[in-house]
């Protein structure tokens, strides 16, 4: 990474912070511009050469641009897509990002392509994996899960597996296909979960460096319903594909207690199932538990499992409540990092997250149905090397996008995401971490130590200052980038 010195000579900081000050050196990037209007960020990911690329989607291209470690602009290459043709998943490794597309010339036809954007020359190739033929103009694929299911990497990088609904009007079935990271050759193909009887919703999806392939999801006892007369209509099941067997297997916790939510973890080409369960129902969060897995045996062990701490409650509630509802459970978690440090500690971040739906009128009679998503309070959990959990705490927001990300740095972890311009401190102690209707917001790093005390840092407020989306963030070289909303013009964030 370049010395500091270089750095600052091509950034500006920051100034004029209120609250208490990041102690993260902030950094902003010269403002870069399009020549088409550019939408949602796809990818970023940096090379083994310390380039970064970034690709973001626009009405009829795909946008891929190349910077330098200064965040300068080297390359921006323009791809036109198909009228029909639409973003469904990405995949990096070493220099190649790798963007899934699904074309649709006709109701029934489904072609998905790869687009492999290179960072280091900046070379764009487009393959045709597959095609596939859907029923009723069916989506190849679908559910609302907040992880993405579809697509998934070897740790190594050689492989790679998509994971598609054959979902036809009286069966249900799913196919995976492995494919060569390097050439895009067909490794072998496998369908599971055939049944006539039975729905199966897909939850999380990874592939092991010799190609064995986890397919983790929930398989419903009758319908579709997530619950049946009070309890949970479902169970979870993990599957194992290789080109020659298919083995699944029931993932059971407690006759008393059941899963409401579980992701897989490879690491080191080790299986780990890390979720929540419940006492009461099937979006309740009880406490946090995670298996180990023996994936040549297909058999899993609970490894742990605990109870939320009161430390968790008390950062939502006051004090009076926080003691009487310690008790009760949470809602809709999923899990979405899960970081180890270099002392064996593990930290699990979740949130909360669920969708409900709004009655839109068109003013002349009629109106349609419009989803709406909600992104609230974050978990934070740390586990010791022996598992044990070491300490919990929450962050109180509310949010309608992708609003945060985590990283370790100097034996700290860091939450950076948007909020109100000014936390609220509430008599109590707790700090909410959200934005009132008419108040204008601000970028916050909040800092967890080792034994779990937090400071809630300001960067900037983002009045008259350029807006940034931490959710598209990486971090690599000690440092963490993202980039900014807006749509004629793009900037970059650094904190190191």
């Amino acid at each position: 990474m370049k010395k500091t010195s270089i750095l600052l000579a091509c950034f500006a900081l920051f100034i004029g912070f209120s609250q208490n000050k990041t102690a993260l050196k902030v950094l902003e990037s010269p403002e870069f511009h399009d020549e088409v209007k550019s939408g949602e960020v796809l990818s970023m990911h940096t090379s083994e050469s310390g380039l970064i690329g970034v690709v973001r989607n626009s009405r009829d291209h795909l946008l891929f641009d190349i910077f330098n470690e200064s965040l300068g602009r080297i390359k921006n290459v323009q791809i036109e897509t198909d009228r029909n043709e639409n973003y469904c998943g990405n995949l990096s490794f070493d220099n190649i990002i790798k963007i899934f597309t699904v074309f649709s010339p006709s109701r029934k036809e489904r072609i998905l392509y790869c687009h492999e954007f290179n960072i280091n020359d900046g070379s764009h190739k487009k393959t045709e994996l597959f095609k596939a033929e859907a029923e009723k103009n069916q989506p190849i694929f679908s559910g609302s899960n907040k992880r993405q299911t579809g697509f998934a990497m070897s740790p190594n990088g050689a492989y790679f597996v998509v994971s598609t609904d054959d979902i036809k009007k009286n069966s249900n079935s799913y196919t995976v296909r492995v494919y060569n990271t390097k050439d895009l050759s067909l490794v072998y193909t496998k369908k599971y979960q055939e049944n006539i009887e039975k729905f199966y919703e897909p939850n999380d999806l990874s592939i092991d460096d010799k190609a064995n392939v986890y397919a983790l999801g929930k398989l419903f006892l009758e319908g579709r319903s997530q619950k049946r007369g009070g309890k949970a209509n479902y169970y979870f099941v993990l599957n194992k594909l290789t080109a020659l067997t298919y083995k699944t297997t029931k993932v059971e916790f407690s006759n008393n207690l059941h899963i409401s939510s579980l992701i897989i973890t490879n690491r080191e080409n080790k299986i780990r199932l890390i979720g929540f369960y419940s006492e009461e129902n099937v979006r309740g969060i009880k406490g946090a538990l995670f298996f180990n897995v023996d994936s040549d045996n297909m058999t899993i062990s609970q490894s742990k499992s605990f109870n939320l701490p009161e430390s968790v409650y008390k950062d939502l509630y006051t004090e009076t409540k926080a003691d009487r509802k310690k008790d009760d459970e949470l809602s809709n978690f999923y899990v979405d990092y899960v970081i180890k440090d270099n002392l064996g500690n593990t930290y699990i971040l979740a949130e909360e997250f669920f969708v409900t739906y709004v009655y839109v009128s068109n003013g002349m009679g009629g109106g349609y149905t419009q989803a709406v998503y909600h992104y609230n309070t974050v978990l934070v959990l740390k586990l010791n090397p022996n598992g044990d959990l070491e300490w919990g705490r929450s962050i109180f927001k509310r949010d309608k996008f992708p609003s945060y990300n985590a990283f370790l740095k100097d034996g700290e972890l860091h939450v950076i995401l948007n909020s109100g311009k000014n936390l609220t401190d509430k008599e109590d102690g707790r700090v909410k971490v959200s934005k009132g209707w008419f108040e204008s917001t601000s970028l916050y790093d909040i800092v967890y130590n080792s034994n779990g005390d937090v400071i809630y840092n300001k960067i900037q407020d983002n009045k008259n200052n350029t807006y940034y989306l931490p959710f598209y963030g990486i971090f690599s070289d000690e440092r963490f980038i993202t980039i900014s909303s807006g749509v004629e013009k793009k900037q970059f964030l650094i904190l190191e």
